[in-house]
């Protein structure tokens, strides 16, 4: 079910080598066809989206439901679901699925509760000069529902933007498509949260609705959180008139690991990135014949009895594999040059090989720090840079969710000395009006 490249060449020319999911030449069939289905003609998904952003900003509410029944085929009256419905599906949780959901609300705030929120001022520099950090009014957070509803999603946004102070929280979340609810679940986590206002709305249509705002949904200042193709997609033709967290395409874990690691516990890890959607990617780079061989084993093995068994393994066909290394240090630096957005480290000394690493958006620290518990309960945020993003990108944490405001207090006395030096630096740029106004107080 899962390849072992013993040529690392290939290796790299394969499963090391990224393929953007936002390019049109990178388009599935299924999705292509479904562009046709819905638009009555050949659109790339950049053409498809941005008729739908379009129309939603001419048209509001009136084009969010005709577009949410072209696509997800739902007649809906109204989008928002009402507070009491959030407090009801709360209460009506399972005890020990409340349980779980609390103890991971708890652990997700404590963590971001640690994160600094650079305000500072001084006077070391004449005058008071400093900075605000400023929490962002309104923040819309999508929150994916194809084909599993993710409480996790909206308690790993919802949380940060909460602990940074932001005033209001809107989520997005798509419909079930069987009967135009949003799963319980997820509503029960929006309670848990605190969010001020909840729609049920997906895909491109959503972020429309967050990015312009409708006669229903306000317009945002802000649109965090992972969503499919078209929503990526949407977000990015709106930057610029919203802030973004970022762009998020397939969920991705490396593994490197040595001939310490239980192969069973390699194995599962991997089976559980793979289980996300078939453009999931789930690697594992090892110097060990011996433990590739027994990984591979027990992927073929554990993956028998999974129920999303078809998906697990088109994502391992696609986008999986097992690289055989010349010795450790080579499996790190491939790990890195990859730059996943999970990368665990399942090897005897996981904080001395962590100190080598620059490209990751989290490093799971051996193999009890298994990436399954940060996707839920382990406290930072698991909405992480995805396709090599990683290099310059963040995890979402409570900074996306605040603004820095300069604070310019010069005093008289500084002001005169600095005016001849702003006048010179203006005039070699050819700037006279800038000069003047710096020379008139020197």
């Amino acid at each position: 079910m899962i390849k072992i490249y013993t040529d690392l060449e290939e290796a790299r020319r394969t499963v090391l080598r990224r393929r953007s999911t936002l390019h049109s030449d990178n388009v599935p069939e299924p999705v292509r066809s479904g562009i046709r289905r819905i638009f009555g003609a050949e659109r790339t998904p950049e053409e498809a989206v941005a008729r739908i952003l379009s129309d939603v900003r001419q048209r509001g509410d009136e084009a969010l439901r005709e577009w949410t029944a072209r696509i997800d085929g739902l007649t809906l009256d109204t989008f928002e679901v009402p507070a009491e419905a959030l407090a009801t599906a709360h209460d009506a949780l399972p005890p020990d699925l409340a349980e779980a959901l609390h103890l991971a609300a708890e652990r997700i705030r404590a963590f971001h509760a640690r994160q600094p929120i650079p305000s500072w001022m001084t006077t070391d520099l004449g005058g008071v000069m400093g900075q605000r950090a400023v929490p962002l009014r309104r923040v819309g957070i999508y929150v994916p529902g194809g084909t599993a509803p993710l409480p996790s999603s909206l308690l790993m946004a919802a949380i940060p933007a909460r602990v940074a102070g932001v005033d209001e929280i809107y989520v997005c979340t798509p419909p079930r498509r069987g009967d135009g609810h949003v799963s319980p679940v997820i509503l029960a986590a929006a309670h848990i949260v605190g969010v001020d206002r909840l729609f049920r709305l997906g895909g491109a249509q959503a972020v429309a609705a967050l990015a312009y705002g409708t006669e229903t949904v306000p317009r945002v200042d802000k649109i965090v959180g992972a969503g499919g193709l078209f929503t990526t997609l949407a977000k990015r033709q709106v930057y610029g008139l919203v802030g973004l967290d970022g762009l998020y395409g397939p969920t991705e874990t490396v593994i490197v690991a040595d001939d310490s690691a239980n192969p069973a516990w390699v194995a599962a890890d991997l089976l559980a990135q793979a289980e996300h959607d078939e453009l999931a990617t789930a690697i594992l780079l090892t110097p060990s014949r011996s433990l590739a061989e027994a990984v591979q084993d027990q992927v073929a093995r554990q993956a028998e009895g999974l129920s999303r068994n078809e998906v697990i393994a088109a994502s391992l066909a696609g986008q999986g594999g097992i690289v055989l290394t010349p010795d450790l240090e080579t499996a790190v630096r491939l790990a890195d040059e990859f730059a996943p957005e999970h990368l665990c480290l399942s090897v005897r000394d996981p904080e001395g090989w962590a100190e080598r690493i620059r490209n990751a958006g989290g490093v799971f620290l051996g193999e009890h720090s298994c990436e399954v518990l940060g996707d839920y309960v382990a406290g930072p945020s698991h909405i992480m840079p995805t396709g090599g993003t990683a290099r310059f990108a963040s995890p979402l944490n409570v900074l996306d969710f605040v603004k820095i405001i300069n604070i310019v207090g010069l005093d008289a006395a500084t002001a005169t000395r600095l005016c001849s030096t702003a006048a010179r630096i203006a005039q070699a740029e050819s700037l006279t009006a800038h000069a003047a106004a710096a020379e008139w107080r020197g």
